[in-house]
């Protein structure tokens, strides 16, 4: 417990609040004292001992709720164990049943105890596996929720995960040996890769309320409120805000096409058309304007980890696409899918959802930045122009592929303007998996756009000219 106590110090910092180490020791002995069976008591004597400001107490209340609300809940999910399902669920009777059964109970002691738990559905035993590992993680480096599919592989892996794989591989491939028949190895199979995909959600779900715990910023106001901070109900507001936002633009945007309609003076041909009258009155000739059409090609990040930040820049797209002729819209995971059309035929929010819906990208996949840089460019660098700006809309957060930086430069080389918005604040760049000080070197401009009031103050700068 004191691991813990430290490590909760460390989130109280984190959001500001200043604790010395006298006051730390404090915290420990109290404990030590008063025990962790009464939830209230504990709770107040961490208050006592660490919280000296009136103006900290709502922070010490969040971060607590947060920090100790129980990791076994997390894994409510796993419900019963292994050989209970088979059995209730029917698809295994008999002997069957029962040789399946003995091979578990024979092989489990020599497994990890990782898998141990799992067969047995031992929702507090993996709790105190994942505490552990997440002790061994130091979750004091997670600075930004974006961080959260790289923490959750290295906390699946402090839990050994691996090893459970191979566990329970061992077990499938023992039954096979002992004569099971193939539609049985299939059934324990298929319950196994279940359980496993739900202790790789739970161990998102808690590295995710771990950096919830670590939140600085609050704000009650929605346009300056983090983007991966939104309830559903703030993002059905953000997106009316958004929607606002686009038709100002729309209008300046039509304002300033029509103030710029002539050319510059003609100078010849005035004085030209005004030598039969002396030039009283003057009338001025301008020079014959040819506009030039702007191309926009918008590719967005649609992973898990920027969800929120994907359906604002989508709707943003959604405009951009209404304000120019020459738009094309692409998303992307690991892969890149054209949505253009989605854009052209579908309601604003039947396109967003079918954007988001897997129906062009795998959303399975983790990010890969790098992948679909250099698939886009493979694939469409023929249609960059010099009137075209390329907008590329994400974190950057690679996962440790190779980031590929040079399809960024070669996109930069044809193209009239290549921007980066990026839903993550400039001091996460280059931590971690993030490569977007590598990928900024190649962009004319990468900006942060970490709520609706960020974009409404970039948006006439990010609009292709």
């Amino acid at each position: 417990m004191d691991a813990r106590i430290v490590e909760f110090v460390e989130v109280l910092r984190q959001n500001g609040v200043r604790v010395s180490t006298s006051e730390v020791q404090d915290a420990l002995r109290a404990t030590a004292e008063v025990g962790v069976q009464d939830r209230a008591l504990f709770r107040s004597v961490l208050r006592t001992t660490l919280v000296k400001r009136e103006l900290d107490v709502e922070t010490f209340r969040r971060a607590f709720d947060f920090f100790f609300s129980g990791a076994a809940s997390t894994f409510e999910a796993i419900d019963a164990s292994l050989a209970k399902q088979l059995e209730e669920e029917g698809y295994l009777e008999g002997d069957l049943l029962k040789m399946v059964i003995y091979q578990m109970n024979l092989l489990a002691p020599e497994m990890s105890p990782l898998a141990q738990a799992l067969l047995a559905g031992d929702r507090a035993r993996l709790a105190q596996i994942f505490r552990q590992a997440s002790l061994q993680l130091d979750l004091g480096q997670l600075e930004s929720p974006l961080q959260t599919g790289f923490f959750t592989r290295r906390l699946l892996a402090g839990a050994g995960m691996e090893r459970a794989r191979s566990d329970l591989k061992s077990l499938e491939d023992e039954l096979k040996a002992r004569g099971l028949q193939t539609e049985g190895v299939e059934i324990v199979s298929r319950h196994v890769a279940a359980a496993m995909r739900k202790i790789e959600e739970a161990a998102r779900a808690e590295v995710k309320r771990q950096s919830e715990a670590r939140i600085r910023r609050r704000t009650d106001s929605v346009t300056e409120k983090p983007l991966h901070l939104l309830t559903q109900a703030e993002v059905d507001q953000m997106e009316a805000a958004v929607r606002t936002m686009a038709e100002k633009l729309k209008s300046r945007m039509i304002r300033k096409q029509r103030s710029h309609r002539r050319g510059s003076l003609h100078a010849q041909r005035t004085l030209r058309r005004n030598m039969p009258w002396d030039g009283v009155p003057m009338v001025p000739v301008f020079r014959t304007r040819r506009p030039e059409r702007p191309e926009l090609v918008v590719l967005c990040d649609v992973s898990d980890s920027v969800r929120n930040a994907s359906r604002m820049m989508l709707l943003f797209m959604h405009t951009l696409q209404s304000l120019f002729v020459r738009v094309r819209s692409f998303v992307f995971v690991s892969d890149v899918g054209e949505v253009t059309q989605f854009f052209k035929d579908l309601d604003v929010s039947e396109a967003i959802d079918a954007a988001t819906a897997g129906r062009t990208v795998s959303m399975s996949a983790n990010s890969n930045y790098g992948r679909a840089l250099a698939d886009f460019t493979r694939d469409h660098l023929g249609s960059i122009t010099r009137r075209t700006t390329v907008m590329i809309i994400g974190d950057g957060r690679n996962n440790y592929n190779a980031s590929n930086a040079w399809a960024l430069k070669d996109l930069k080389r044809k193209a009239k303007r290549v921007l980066w918005i990026c839903p993550e604040d400039r001091g996460n760049w280059g931590i971690g998996d993030s490569e977007m000080l590598t990928y900024e070197k190649h962009c004319t401009q990468a900006v942060v756009v970490t709520s609706v009031s960020d974009l409404a103050r970039i948006a006439e700068q990010l609009v292709p000219v």
